[in-house]
C-alpha cells in the first residue's frame, strides 16, 4: 500500500505530538502542525515528519497553512483537526471571535473548507478531538455562538466540543456518499496542560494530584491512532463519536440535525471571506 499523508495539528504536544510519533511508525507520511516554532520543529525532526507553524487564533494563518498544504501534497488521506484549549476568560482574536470557539472548532472548520476538493479526491479521513464536556458544558445557542451574553470558560469549551461532533455529523451528510469520512472522539482525561490558564473547574483536576491517575498521552491518543489506520465502515462507522475505540454516547444537543445544518451555516457565514 502507497504512504498515506496523515495531517496533524496541534502536534507540537499532548496527544497530538504522542499519535505523530505513534503514527511515524507506520511508514506513512506524518505532518506536523503547530503554534510554537521550536516545539513543533523538535518533534518533526525527532520523527522524521514534515512541518507547519500556524496559530489558530489568526484565520490568515490557517487560509495560509492550507495553501501551503494544497502545494506539497497532492493527497491528503488523514487530516487530524486536534488544535485547540481552555482559555482563561472571554477574548477576542484578531477576527473578531471568541477566543475559544475560533480555535477549538472554527479555525478546523475553515482549513477543513479550504482542502475540501483535495480531500475529497483522496477519500480522506477528517478525525476532530473532541471531549465528553461536550455533554457536561455544552448548550449550543445558534444565535449566540460566541457567548456575548452568558460566558465560561467551561461553557465556552464545552460548546466548541459540541461543536466538534455536530461539525463530524454534518461532514458526514454532506460528503460521505463522495467518499470522505468523518469521525469525533474523547480521547479521555489525560495529564496535559492544555488547561493550565483557564478558569475552568477542570483546571484543577489537570493541575492537581488527580494528575496520577490521568492517562498519558500516548494512552489519549490510541483512538486518534485507531481512526487514522482503521477503515471506515469496516472498523469504524463515519460521521460517529468514538471514546476507547469504539462508539460512545453523546449528548442529545449532538444528535440534532438541525442544529449541525446551522452551525455549519453560521460558521460558513464568519469565514465567508477566506473561503473561495
Amino acid at each position: 500500500m502507497e504512504p498515506r499523508t496523515i495531517v496533524i495539528t496541534g502536534a507540537s504536544s499532548g496527544i497530538g505530538e504522542a499519535a505523530a510519533r505513534t503514527l511515524a511508525q507506520t511508514g506513512d507520511t506524518i505532518v506536523v502542525v503547530g503554534r510554537s516554532v521550536q516545539r513543533t520543529q523538535a518533534v518533526a525532526d525527532d520523527i522524521g515528519a514534515d512541518h507547519f507553524i500556524a496559530d489558530f487564533s489568526r484565520l490568515d494563518q490557517v487560509a495560509e497553512l492550507a495553501v501551503a498544504l494544497k502545494d506539497k501534497y497532492p493527497r491528503i488521506d488523514v487530516l487530524v483537526n486536534n488544535a485547540g484549549g481552555i482559555m482563561a476568560g472571554r477574548e477576542l482574536t484578531v477576527d473578531g471571535h471568541e477566543k475559544t470557539f475560533q480555535v477549538n472548532h472554527l479555525a478546523p472548520f475553515l482549513l477543513t473548507r479550504l482542502l475540501e476538493d483535495t480531500l475529497l479526491a483522496s477519500a480522506a479521513k477528517v478525525i476532530s478531538t473532541s471531549s465528553v464536556a461536550h455533554a457536561l458544558f455544552g448548550k449550543l445557542d445558534i444565535a449566540d455562538l460566541e457567548l456575548t451574553k452568558k460566558y465560561s470558560s467551561s461553557r465556552a469549551y464545552g460548546n466548541a466540543k459540541l461543536a466538534n461532533i455536530l461539525f463530524t455529523r454534518e461532514l458526514h451528510r454532506r460528503f460521505n456518499e463522495q467518499g470522505l469520512s468523518s469521525a469525533a472522539f474523547h480521547p479521555g482525561g489525560v495529564a496535559t496542560n492544555f488547561s493550565a490558564g483557564s478558569k475552568s473547574p477542570l483546571r484543577f483536576m489537570y493541575g492537581s494530584g488527580f494528575r496520577t491517575y490521568m492517562l498519558t498521552p500516548a494512552q489519549g491518543a490510541q483512538t486518534l491512532v485507531w481512526l487514522a489506520i482503521g477503515e471506515p465502515g469496516l472498523d469504524w462507522r463515519s460521521g460517529e463519536y468514538f471514546a476507547k475505540s469504539k462508539p460512545a454516547r453523546t449528548s442529545r444537543a449532538a444528535k440534532d440535525g438541525i442544529l449541525a445544518r446551522q452551525l455549519w451555516e453560521e460558521s460558513a457565514n464568519m469565514v465567508a471571506a477566506w473561503l473561495p
